[in-house]
């Protein structure tokens, strides 16, 4: 074997490795809902809630933003600066569902629309529009969440 086939065989063979290892979930935040796993970004301070998924272009169809509160109360979220459509789950401190706003588009002129919780929440879960619909959510469906 040639010393160029060798360094051909040693590239391939960490190409192989990388890709296997982006094939694996990330290590960090999941939350499961109706049997459906996603990695989750976990935002619980005022500044990261209110960037939120700003600016961003798209989101992995398995990913999504969880966002922790202090307390419960009534929620109410806008799409300022936010490029995908997604759908906003509420959840209450027991992670019961408690309201879904659906396919909530993009905001591309001020002001933006406001979209509340039906109730007290006290966590809210951001995923790729049309995730909600497709896993047929309801109020009080459990979400489970690692960290």
């Amino acid at each position: 074997m040639n010393r160029s086939h060798c360094t051909a065989l040693l590239a391939a063979g960490i190409l192989a490795a990388a890709l296997g290892a982006c094939s694996v979930h990330a290590a960090g935040a999941t939350a499961e809902l109706k049997g459906q796993r996603f990695d989750v970004e976990v935002v619980s301070d005022d500044a990261t809630r209110e960037r939120g998924l700003m600016f961003r272009d798209s989101m992995p169809a398995d990913h999504g933003m969880l966002f922790v509160f202090d307390a419960m109360q009534p929620r109410v979220f806008w799409m300022k600066n936010t490029r995908i459509p997604l759908d906003i789950l509420y959840f209450d401190n027991n992670y019961k569902l408690v309201s879904v706003q659906q396919r909530v588009p993009p905001c591309r002129s001020d002001p933006c629309a406001q979209y509340p919780s039906s109730g007290p929440a006290q966590y809210v879960l951001e995923l790729n529009a049309g995730v909600a619909d497709k896993l047929g959510v309801k109020p009080g469906d459990p979400l489970s969440v690692t960290r």
